[in-house]
């Protein structure tokens, strides 16, 4: 992926379109994110595709005219889908209230689940300080399991001894 086009409204972008066409944050015009993805989501990726397509330009979502989905249906449409997955409860709270809580669901999944918080930056396309600073307080659980990594460094006994 080497271009963003973010919904800023017609009287907040240069050429006059509710879309604006830019590169990516922190990369070069036409610098590229690569974005590595594991095969179980490449599956259901190519599974997606195979059935609906993709517009023109490689995007997932489009309208019957394959053009960009407008803000107001993606809204509708996800809050159709959290009534639909989600309990009453869970509805009520904040939790996925917009897509792009789905990021951050994702990018505390990874540092979670162990992932170096530099690879985790790369893959968001944030700096290592930006990462920390938004998600350091995402981290849980795992005092037990740093505790046993340090002891092990520090005694060269295999965590758990």
């Amino acid at each position: 992926m080497a271009k963003s086009r973010p919904q800023a409204g017609k009287r907040w972008t240069d050429s006059g379109q509710v879309h604006d066409d830019r590169g990516l944050k922190h990369r070069a015009e036409d610098e590229p994110r690569g974005v590595p993805i594991p095969p179980a989501l490449v599956k259901i990726l190519r599974e997606h595709i195979d059935r609906f397509g993709a517009a023109k330009d490689g995007r997932l979502f489009r309208s019957e005219r394959g053009n960009v989905v407008a803000a107001s249906t993606y809204s509708r449409v996800w809050d159709e889908a959290r009534r639909l997955a989600l309990t009453p409860r869970q509805v009520d709270s904040p939790l996925a209230g917009r897509p792009y809580d789905l990021r951050h669901g994702a990018v505390s999944l990874w540092l979670n689940a162990g992932v170096p918080a530099t690879e985790v930056a790369e893959r968001a396309g944030h700096s290592v300080d930006v990462l920390l600073k938004v998600y350091a307080t995402c981290i849980d659980g795992e005092e037990a399991t740093v505790n046993g990594r340090i002891d092990e460094a520090l005694t060269g006994v295999a965590w758990p001894a």
